[in-house]
């Protein structure tokens, strides 16, 4: 219970306390518009309808503006950075902005479904009580302010039967016609932003999600027409609803309650969402600038695995380890930006990526780089490249612990890259201040061939711990969870070898998946009292088997083992 405390008790609290905000701010504004006597004449027209459209208004003014800052990256960049803002335990949680945003996405989209369906009933309604024969108070009502100095109460003014009435409020007033733009632009948001979508098609995500424009322009100005009425203060001093209801057909005679006057509801939307418009837009000003710097291309390295190497320069470009970057190529595209983790160390004069070849996006960059040539391309050839970052992630918490599981499956294994390289050079140099002691590092694959580019590295640091009598210092474990019945053959005839078959390494490719009970029982019984941090780039699946691990192999005891999850998320 302490450590789930320790990695979910945050998050949960944070979850709970906007749950509790949308609650109460739900039931303060149905409360604001089906109790208060400046409504009464508004809910004779509408019923509880008009409660039901406000209370959800008002949470969606509060969702609408929490949505764009969980996509503020370099605010959180920011945050993230600065060590008096934020401790560990909250950088944990500004890890997990992208799994707010959607949350958030998700409530937007709840209460604009039950902020359209009740309005559906109150333009129905408006329409009906306009055309109703004289005589009931809905007419009389719907009458007010046809006459000269008088104030409509019924915001349709012209008497046409339903459903056309209800057709012509939905596309001529202000109101209807930007709910109707902004409903279609959140529904095509929503239903592009399917992992399905994204993964397959994630030019059609990248497109419709930049529709989150018109839906806070249309939002914005939604409220200008005032539809929402209700009566005056100065008029609800001399006409009383409660006792002029009864008599509502002698209003305006000498000695009868005068007619009530209205006013409609001001705009506050924008109250709301100014705050969070403005940051973004400076986000978005910042990336600009970003992307107008200059970024030269060094090296291009071919990969296995369909995989290929960028090594860049750009000035005044400076990293942390495991931190990701957003890199457009407008000779595949002019306006996509797609993230990569960065593959080199602080430490190093440039800094790269590794880009497997994908889909579309991907194929463009590796034609554009000259990678589908067989001879070599001159430097001035290569496409020019924009870079927006670098943006921090979990793994820049490395450093923080005495003890580290690293978890990478397939291309998530490119964060780790960083960590290592730099880890291997600050023991090239002096490692006497270094917290981290001890690094157990996991790679999951599938293909024998995606292993190349990264054996390299494992050498070098391995042959580093053992010239400073430090080979304890990192151990690594190889899955290759899939392979034929040749290749089986093949490990079996080399495996007395010393080194390994796949990777040249001394340690050993292991074949399927980790025993994760196993390894963290044994990992914990080798640091007892410790705090171990957890960091994964890799699937749910596996993101879910290590978090309910590092959870129930931690101790209640406050001086016992504790497993802290981390998974990257951007």
């Amino acid at each position: 219970m302490g450590n789930w405390v320790e990695n979910e008790g945050l998050s949960i609290f944070v979850v709970l306390v906007w749950l509790g905000l949308n609650v109460f701010l739900f039931w303060w504004f149905y409360l604001a518009y089906d109790v208060p006597p400046k409504f009464f004449y508004t809910r004779v027209l509408l019923g509880r309808a008009l409660a039901l459209a406000r209370a959800p208004a008002a949470c969606l003014n509060f969702n609408c503006m929490l949505i764009l800052l969980p996509v503020c990256r370099n605010l959180l960049s920011f945050l993230r950075g600065s060590s008096a803002c934020c401790s560990t335990r909250v950088r944990r949680q500004l890890d997990r902005n992208l799994t707010f945003h959607k949350m958030v996405a998700w409530m937007i989209a709840l209460h604009t479904a039950i902020h359209t369906i009740a309005h559906l009933f109150n333009v129905e309604w408006s329409v009906h009580a306009r055309v109703e024969e004289k005589g009931t108070m809905a007419a009389v009502l719907s009458s007010l302010g046809d006459k000269p100095n008088e104030s409509y109460l019924n915001f349709v003014r012209k008497n046409i039967p339903n459903p056309v009435g209800g057709l012509y409020v939905a596309f001529t007033y202000l109101a209807g016609l930007t709910g109707v733009i902004i409903t279609l632009a959140l529904i095509l948001i929503i239903t592009s932003s399917t992992k399905t979508i994204r993964r397959s098609y994630f030019e059609l995500f990248w497109y419709t999600h930049h529709l989150f424009v018109i839906f806070f322009i249309g939002l914005v100005i939604h409220g200008a027409g005032r539809i929402v009425r209700g009566q005056t203060a100065e008029s609800l001093a001399e006409h009383n609803p409660d006792i002029c209801s009864k008599n509502f057909t002698d209003w305006g005679k000498k000695g009868a309650c005068p007619i009530p006057q209205f006013s409609g509801n001001p705009p506050m939307t924008w109250k709301w969402v100014v705050g969070p418009m403005f940051l973004y837009l400076c986000e978005r000003l910042v990336r600009f600038w970003r992307s107008q710097q200059k970024v030269v291309i060094t090296k291009v390295v071919i990969h296995p695995f369909k995989t290929i190497e960028l090594q860049m320069m750009k000035k005044g470009f400076k990293m942390e380890v495991g931190q990701y970057i957003f890199v457009k190529c407008p000779a595949v595209s002019k306006l996509e930006w797609h993230p990569f983790t960065l593959t080199s160390a602080p430490e190093e004069d440039y800094f790269s990526i590794h880009v497997r070849i994908v889909g579309d996006w991907t194929e463009g960059l590796f034609n554009a780089c000259g990678c589908d040539k067989q001879e070599f391309q001159e430097a001035w050839k290569m496409p020019k490249i924009a870079v927006d970052g670098p943006f921090g992630t979990a793994s820049e918490d490395v450093f923080s612990y005495e003890t580290v599981m690293l978890v990478g499956a397939g291309i998530g294994v490119t964060p780790f890259a960083s960590v290592l390289k730099s880890v291997w050079y600050k023991y090239c140099h002096d490692a006497t201040n270094l917290k981290l002691k001890k690094i157990y590092f996991y790679w999951l694959c599938r293909d024998t061939h995606a292993f190349e580019w990264f054996a390299d590295l494992l050498q070098s640091l391995e042959t580093q711990m053992q010239e400073r009598n430090n080979a304890e210092f990192l151990s690594y474990n190889i899955y290759l969870t899939g392979w034929d019945e040749s290749q089986a053959t093949h490990f079996a005839v080399h495996h007395e070898e010393e080194k390994d078959v796949i990777t040249g390494l001394k340690q050993k490719t292991l074949y399927g998946r980790p025993n994760w009970e196993n390894e963290f029982k044994t990992i914990a019984g080798n640091h007892p009292g410790s705090r171990i941090g957890v960091f994964l780039c890799g699937p749910e699946g596996l993101a879910d088997t290590l978090n309910k691990q590092s959870i129930s192999n931690s101790e209640a005891d406050p001086r016992g083992v504790h497993f802290i999850f981390n998974k990257e998320n951007f």
